[in-house]
């Protein structure tokens, strides 16, 4: 979807990996913002929605990642690059004749979006190469006037935005333009040999086609501008002005650049493991690539969507999530049918999505995520316990009622208060197939709560590096692809000194044994060591790979509750190449 500046295999140089990471925030834009926008007014249904549709569709979609017979593995909508296919842009142009999407129905995207519980549409107006999905005078590389479909499918889907009350927007490449003169990566010269620049690029394509998107659509409720790169600020704040002044209620991301923006578009496919202040969303992807590739089925599944529109929620964000029409313009039966069904989840408990506040715990627990709204915890517990206990750690609120939710209909739930710890009984079964909601509703206006990472008796507890304070050793995220443009991403700790230790703060719920296991890379046969601050103490010897693992190290003993210490740290092995991501402390049942 985005700019890559570098294809890397695993996490091997993480030198590198802060250099790409400096690089991704240049042509991403920052993400921070100017702070003018209001959680109300033009940003209220970005506010209280929570929870939109992206669509990646152009004329890359007609070749669904093959060009010549060959298939190039990764995002489809980047096959013309020089770092994919390497298609010339006069051959790319020509492949617009062969586009005829008569499968496209506006009417069905959006009563897609709306049964799915999405409540506005952005969709691709044009990508980085520079095919226009509508009709526009600036530039006759369009889907009107260079292909055989001759229509402009984008007034068709507003309208249909319209029609069902959805908000809608559009995505522009206002920096990056593969086969117009003078864009950023694209044709030095014009159609006459002159040289071009982007100052030409700028003024003969992308302002007035940003024009085109914003006049001849009626109201709209976003431009999504993105990878503004090195492009100078001002046509970005000249780009901004207008689109203010066009379309005054628009919300524009962060990643039109220089702080322009009226809410942060973070990292691609991340959600934040922490809570974040402020407007902003994450954009994710119902498979792998983010248009449509011939190959790609690889679709989350619809309580792997819930649980990151949840999640996302829970952190305080908007989850934007993506799918992908093919050649015909429709989008697979696959991913329309994992759409609808966590839509319907979403329909019988709105509240959990819908106007609802960020966790007042700061992170997702081991069981689920809990959103909130008024004076009520919404509890979505993705991993029911098997032993009829549901344990919530440091709540120090008071407990009005405690309520398992069945759609609108409610049974009372019993609960008790031991060891700071909010335990809740529960049925042995999960009442909902993909994850149940349990309302605690308090007497308190706010939760109070205290956020030590709690271990648990009875699902296992996964600490990531993120939460612990490294010393004599370095921690920071780095950041790789798996498939060309698919982004992974990690906190870690690494370049260990002698004595180097990650700690973490954990409150116990239950003493007795656990089973420890370390997730880490690296090369070689590595010894790790994991003490707490009773005294007990496990090394072990395991193997590292170049990609990040679980790797069991032996038993813990916690031999009381409440709160305690632990360190881990690496003892023998490469210091470079050794990289801990987290560990996990599982009870033995």
């Amino acid at each position: 979807m985005f700019s890559v500046l570098a294809i890397l295999l695993g996490v091997a140089n993480l030198d590198a990996q802060e250099k790409d990471k400096k690089g991704m925030e240049e042509m991403w834009g920052e993400t921070t913002v100017s702070g003018d926008a209001l959680k109300s007014g033009k940003a209220k249904l970005f506010d209280e929605g929570n929870y939109g549709m992206f669509i990646h569709w152009g004329l890359f979609s007609n070749l669904g990642g093959v060009w010549e017979d060959k298939t190039y593995y990764g995002i489809g909508e980047w096959l013309m690059s020089k770092r994919v296919a390497n298609i010339a842009p006069k051959e790319y142009m020509e492949t617009a004749k062969t586009f005829n999407p008569t499968a496209f129905d506006a009417k069905l995207i959006a009563q897609l979006a709306k049964d799915a519980g999405m409540k506005y549409i952005i969709i691709t107006s044009k990508h980085h190469e520079g095919f226009a999905m509508f009709d526009s005078e600036a530039s006759d590389f369009n889907i009107v006037d260079a292909t055989p479909f001759g229509r402009d499918p984008m007034h068709e889907l507003s309208a249909a935005c319209k029609e069902l009350g959805l908000g809608f927007g559009f995505y522009y490449s206002h920096n990056q333009d593969w086969t117009a003169p003078g864009g950023t990566r694209g044709p030095e010269v014009d159609e006459k040999g002159n040289k071009a620049d982007f100052k030409d690029y700028f003024y003969n394509k992308c302002k007035p086609q940003v024009k085109e998107i914003c006049t001849n659509y009626g109201q709209i409720d976003f431009v999504w501008f993105d990878t503004p790169g090195d492009m100078p600020e001002e046509y970005v704040v000249e780009l901004a002005d207008m689109v203010r002044e066009l379309q005054p209620n628009a919300m524009m991301c962060s990643r039109v650049g220089y702080g322009m923006g009226d809410y942060a578009s973070i990292g691609d496919m991340e959600v934040p493991t922490r809570n974040v202040e402020g407007l902003w969303e994450t954009c994710d992807t119902n498979n792998d690539s983010w248009s449509y590739a011939w190959y790609d089925n690889n679709f989350k599944s619809p309580k792997k969507i819930l649980g990151r529109v949840i999640e996302t929620v829970a952190r305080g964000g908007t989850y934007l999530f993506n799918v992908g029409p093919d050649s015909t313009g429709a989008i697979p039966n696959i991913g329309i049918e994992f759409l609808q069904e966590s839509g319907r989840w979403i329909q019988k408990y709105p509240q959990v999505v819908y106007d609802a506040g960020s966790s007042p715990w700061g992170y997702a627990l081991p069981w689920g995520d809990i959103t909130t709204n008024n004076n009520s915890l919404y509890l979505s517990v993705g991993q029911w316990p098997t032993d009829g206990k549901l344990y919530v750690p440091g709540l120090k609120s008071q407990v009005k009622s405690i309520s398992l939710l069945n759609g609108a209909e409610s049974s009372a739930l019993q609960f008790s208060k031991e060891n700071d710890w909010l335990i809740i009984d529960v049925p042995y079964k999960a009442p909902e197939e993909l994850i149940s909601v349990i309302q605690v509703e308090l007497e308190d206006a706010e939760a109070k709560v205290e956020t030590n990472l709690g271990i648990y008796p009875n699902v296992p507890t996964r600490l990531l590096t993120e939460f612990g304070v490294a010393e004599g050793a370095e921690q920071k995220n780095v950041r790789w692809m798996e498939k060309f443009g698919e982004w992974k991403h990690a906190n870690q700790v690494s370049d260990w000194q002698e004595g180097g230790t990650v700690t973490w703060e954990v409150n116990v719920q239950k003493p007795g044994y656990y089973y420890l296991d370390l997730e880490y890379k690296g090369e070689g046969r590595l010894v790790w060591n994991t003490t707490t601050d009773e005294g007990v103490k496990v090394q072990n010897q395991q193997a590292a790979t170049d990609k990040y693992a679980f790797r069991r190290m032996g038993i813990l003993e916690f031999k009381t509750a409440g709160n305690h210490v632990i360190k881990a740290g690496l003892v023998e092995g490469d210091v470079k190449t050794s990289s801990l991501k987290s560990i996990k402390i599982s009870p033995i049942k």
